[in-house]
């Protein structure tokens, strides 16, 4: 019998994934095939982290005694090829794979020890953080050979033009959806559905892309200082991945001065990754943009006055970025 304290009410999965009918059937499915995979790896089990909105994920022990984690994901489009590709990546710059039913959408994974999140390392200046990131990220872009852009990437893997396409037409969507106020340059967001349908066609490299490179899935660890986890994998331009890095790292529009602290960080990314900063840039606006819509469109806890005055401000955001961008 699964141990209920695996369970806890508080664990952010078992609230997230109860706003959709998908999500109530694989919670009700997921005490089973938690059960099944401790007892299919011989594992046992710790505590679940207290994180991630669509995964349960918990520290594991293997019968030699490895530290491991068991993590069991909701099946989705973004979580399907997860495995695949960190085999692949065969811990070059990512956490290795002891075990993976990508039937079931579970994985067994290296453990990162002390594991601090990149996010959390405030020792450290920002831009040292920045590195570190674009370090492991290039690795990562480096891992995989050439051919797998092309026929011999893993069938599981997206475009990354295929995935900004809908993108692009959610954005339009929503843009359409709300009488938005006049202080709200929907052109801006219109923009950025521009740019999701131009940018993937315009590279000059494709790779296979981490897809949500943020600082919290790069963790300290013992046989690499940094591993990257929670990859999303994607085949595209490599000036896709850098944004979530740049704008968690001591969010720049904190910053008296944020086009200068923004200019200063994409160059120092970009040329720390090889890409073309304007790329980087355009990449950015893009991203920002769905973000900023996705939230606003779906963040329950903003009134409707509340959503439309965070939409000012977040599109003050897009234009220091447009701005910068040249666009």
């Amino acid at each position: 019998m699964t141990d209920p304290s695996l369970f806890p009410p508080s664990l952010p999965v078992l609230n997230g994934m109860r706003r959709t009918a998908s999500g109530r059937e694989w919670l009700e499915q997921l005490p089973a095939l938690v059960e099944e995979f401790r007892d299919r790896w011989e594992l046992r089990l710790g505590t679940p982290y207290h994180g991630g909105s669509c995964s349960w994920v918990a520290p594991a022990l293997r019968t030699d005694g490895t530290p491991a984690v068991l993590k069991v994901t909701w099946p989705h489009r973004e979580a399907r090829p997860e495995g695949e590709v960190l085999r692949r990546w065969n811990g070059r710059g990512s956490v290795l794979v002891h075990e993976h039913d990508p039937q079931r959408y579970a994985l067994l994974l290296e453990r990162c020890e002390p594991g601090t999140e990149l996010c959390a390392a405030a020792e450290l200046p920002p831009e040292e953080r920045l590195l570190l990131g674009a370090g492991v990220l290039r690795r990562l872009w480096d891992a995989d050979p050439d051919e797998a852009v092309g026929e011999g990437r893993p069938p599981s893997v997206e475009r990354l033009s295929a995935l900004c396409d809908d993108w692009a037409l959610r954005t339009e969507e929503r843009v359409a959806r709300h009488p938005w106020p006049a202080g709200v340059d929907t052109g801006l967001f219109l923009l950025g559905a521009e740019l999701l349908r131009e940018l993937p066609r315009g590279a000059s490299r494709e790779t296979v892309l981490h897809g949500d490179f943020n600082p919290g899935n790069l963790l300290a660890a013992e046989r690499e200082p940094w591993l990257a986890i929670d990859t999303k994998p994607l085949v595209g331009d490599p000036a896709f991945d850098p944004w979530p890095l740049i704008q968690q790292i001591d969010d720049p529009f904190t910053h008296p001065d944020p086009r200068r602290v923004l200019a200063d960080r994409t160059a120092l990314v970009a040329d720390a990754t090889g890409t073309d900063v304007a790329r980087v840039r355009a990449w950015a606006v893009a991203r920002l943009v769905d973000f900023l819509l996705y939230h606003l469109d779906g963040d329950g806890e903003l009134s409707d006055s509340g959503r439309m005055s965070e939409s000012g401000r977040r599109s003050e955001q897009v234009r220091t970025l447009a701005g910068l961008a040249g666009l």
